[in-house]
């Protein structure tokens, strides 16, 4: 890939060539990231959305749990919880579910309810903390938060720590650089990659590469879920947000709409559709399920 911003990790994902510091990387998001709308997450919600953020938790939760063998409450540790809807949602079906995050801020407006079981801090050393504390969990949820950090390698080996014999890390990322992207931009569809978003996004995934990082880092895994591709929409030029940012509000609300379609069919019918949509590469985020390896 030609562009210097990037550089192709040996395991296939794409990263910044120039990182930040550390310091920086958690100065910028203790002050700024949730206080200010930025990469999707706001002030508030209107109902409609709300629903479709719920209906996503679901699908996932329902396939996690598939997966785990057990419809039981357990365990759960969503590590950058962000806004809270994950640890509200388990907590809701009286599950033990916690958060850690850089900031507080995004659950107390969103989700004041579960502020309490949310610690904020640095994620590697309130994690380091917990591991060696000998801490397990039965699902460890990890929702966009492996391209944000400075060492998507290095988190993944250590969250194997933390999960529970027979038990599963969830992790939930753009789906980033794949082919449809290319293919758009080799079009002149988008005049850019506009997926490249730094400092917010260090690293880009694929499918394909994801797979090949978790196996990697000590990691089955097991599934793979896409979400809705509200990039197909780059592809026709009356729905082009990326050339015409004004067409991104309708985009996004066709989005809404379809997936509420979508998951009126059910959930394992809305997996099944999730999942083929990972394996022709397609989807705007991918979720991951993962067992530690024995």
């Amino acid at each position: 890939m030609n562009d210097p911003r990037l550089k192709r990790h040996a395991l296939g994902f794409l990263e910044v060539a120039e990182r930040p510091s550390e310091a920086e990387l958690a100065d910028y998001y203790a002050r700024t990231y949730y206080q200010e709308e930025k990469s999707g997450f706001r002030k508030a919600y209107p109902p409609e959305e709300l629903a479709v953020i719920e209906q996503r938790i679901a699908q996932r939760g329902a396939r996690a749990l598939e997966l785990l063998g057990r419809d039981a409450p357990g365990s759960l540790l969503d590590v950058g919880c962000g806004e809270g809807f994950v640890v509200a949602a388990f907590a809701r079906q009286g599950w033990q579910a916690q958060g850690i995050d850089y900031s507080r801020a995004g659950v107390e407006a969103m989700n004041p309810q579960v502020a309490g079981r949310v610690e904020q801090g640095d994620v590697f050393a309130l994690l380091d903390r917990r591991i060696e504390a000998g801490e397990r969990h039965d699902l460890v949820w990890l929702g966009n938060v492996l391209e944000h950090v400075l060492d998507p390698l290095g988190l993944l080996q250590s969250l194997r720590s933390l999960v529970a014999p027979g038990g599963l890390l969830v992790a939930t990322l753009p789906n980033d650089g794949n082919a449809y992207h290319e293919e758009l931009l080799a079009s002149g569809a988008i005049p850019e990659r506009f997926w490249v978003a730094i400092p917010d996004h260090l690293s880009y995934f694929t499918a394909e590469s994801l797979r090949r990082t978790a196996a990697a880092t000590g990691w089955d895994c097991l599934d793979i879920l896409a979400d809705f591709p509200i990039d197909l929409f780059l592809a026709h030029e009356g729905s082009n947000y990326v050339r015409d940012r004004a067409q991104g509000g309708a985009a996004h609300r066709a989005r809404l709409t379809l997936e509420r379609v979508i998951g009126q069919a059910g959930v394992p019918a809305a997996n099944r559709f999730y999942a083929a949509l990972a394996e022709v590469g397609l989807g705007r985020n991918i979720t991951a399920f993962m067992r530690p390896k024995i």
